[in-house]
């Protein structure tokens, strides 16, 4: 298989997200790749107001050129109705270690992504938890967000099997976007490919950096302990 070659207020947006109201009228999109449900926006001059509840005072201001789009959305509740999430019945079980190397490595054979990547990606992300939710939504192994899953054709996000090749996938899309460059695909993998196309590089956001260092680190890692295994 070949080997991509390593060449050479995230934070604070995600709080804001885990306080996103409940009955979400307007979804906000912002230049640099995130995206905020609110009840409502209101326009100050050159600031906009991103309420969180309708009905109270608690909202974000941003500068209204940091917007890119506000659109409408369904009430949570309906689009809580029309979504199949599993019961625990049908909830996956974790898989054994075997079982994850098994799965990385098919998806890395299907996208020519190095397994010990994927893996790096995958603990980065999760830690390996199979039923891990983010702050801002992003499920599973590899913390597909639900607009990212449904688009690389994941049903049920917490399925370890389908997380895997659609987070594979997705970062094999990023891979050839920056050129097999990883530092920029891993930035973008986690802050978005916005952020990353507007700053011509990995976007100055400590959360981001601190993220592309720990899956190369990690990537790095893996890669020494199998020379030194093959050396032995």
């Amino acid at each position: 298989m070949r080997l991509r070659a390593l060449r050479s207020t995230a934070t604070a947006l995600a709080a804001v997200c885990a306080f996103c109201p409940l009955y979400a009228a307007q979804r906000v999109t912002l230049r640099n790749g995130f995206a905020l449900d609110c009840a409502r926006s209101e326009t100050i001059g050159s600031k906009v107001r991103l309420y969180m509840a309708a009905a109270n005072a608690n909202y974000l201001e941003v500068d209204a050129s940091a917007i890119l789009n506000v659109e409408t959305v369904p009430d949570l509740p309906q689009a809580i109705a029309a979504t199949k999430f599993p019961t625990a019945s049908t909830a996956p079980t974790a898989p054994t270690k075997a079982e994850l190397r098994e799965m990385l490595a098919h998806a890395g054979a299907a996208h020519d992504i190095d397994t010990d990547l994927l893996a790096s990606v995958m603990k980065a992300e999760s830690g390996g938890n199979v039923r891990a939710v983010s702050h801002a939504g992003a499920r599973g192994l590899m913390q597909l967000m639900p607009q990212t899953a449904s688009a690389m054709g994941v049903q049920d996000a917490f399925r370890p099997e389908q997380n895997i090749a659609g987070g594979s996938a997705y970062l094999d899309q990023l891979l050839n976007r920056y050129g097999d460059n990883i530092a920029l695909a891993l930035a973008a993998y986690n802050a978005g490919p916005a952020a990353v196309d507007h700053y011509h590089g990995i976007p100055p956001y400590r959360e981001t950096r601190a993220y592309v260092a720990r899956v190369i680190r990690e990537f790095n890692r893996r890669k020494q302990m199998t020379l030194t295994a093959q050396a032995r």
